[in-house]
């Protein structure tokens, strides 16, 4: 899709009632209501983050949305796709801010280059104990990414159109902390499994733009 078609399209979204967990349960993984009930006193003291859906034109002037790979580390999201963002820090005045100032940090794109359009549905994460905000939003030209080595392992660009083929959603055997390997609901972009939180809020921004393309 054109993104100058996007646009006009993503004018419109602001007027749509967020369909939150009517789209989030099509990617819950089969073992989440138990998660939040053994996490009931944990979810009382859960932090923040602010994650950014970032579209864009591609040199071709094709829709576009980043996704980052995340570092193997020690830790519950060690080498997942996700979204740029990261946890609400004192500096910021906000969550949004949070969301803006990590998309910098994460893979460069300047934060006065950046529309926020509409802030979506949160998400809890039971493993790290996160609810994370997630926020759609644009920039008018084709960013010069700059990953931040230490946090980000590859920076991923999704073709609009890639992302609303059905074809992309899969079920796939994962590893978890909580099972050894279980079936979870999926996306498939870019020959990359997503999973879990991140493919919750894109089955959200899915069904947001399905009823406006």
């Amino acid at each position: 899709m054109k993104f100058d078609d996007f646009l006009i399209s993503l004018s419109k979204i602001k007027n749509i009632k967020l369909p939150a967990e009517t789209s989030h349960f099509k990617m819950v993984p089969p073992f989440r209501q138990e998660l939040l009930s053994l996490n009931k006193e944990a979810i009382k003291n859960a932090k923040n983050a602010g994650v950014l859906a970032l579209f864009y034109p591609d040199v071709n002037n094709i829709t576009t949305f980043v996704l980052i790979l995340r570092k193997s580390y020690k830790g519950v999201h060690s080498a997942q796709i996700a979204f740029p963002g990261g946890k609400l820090e004192t500096m910021d005045s906000s969550i949004q801010d949070t969301a803006l100032r990590e998309t910098f940090e994460e893979v460069g794109v300047p934060i006065n280059t950046i529309n926020v359009v509409k802030k979506l549905s949160q998400v809890y994460i039971p493993p790290s104990n996160f609810y994370v905000h997630p926020f759609m939003a644009y920039v008018n030209t084709t960013p010069n990414f700059i990953k931040q080595v230490d946090e980000v392992e590859a920076i991923l660009e999704i073709s609009l159109e890639h992302f609303l083929d059905d074809k992309t959603l899969i079920t796939k055997k994962v590893e978890t902390s909580y099972r050894v390997e279980v079936d979870v609901p999926a996306f498939q972009l870019n020959n990359h499994i997503v999973w879990g939180a991140t493919a919750m809020m894109l089955s959200e921004i899915k069904d947001l733009l399905k009823q406006l393309i």
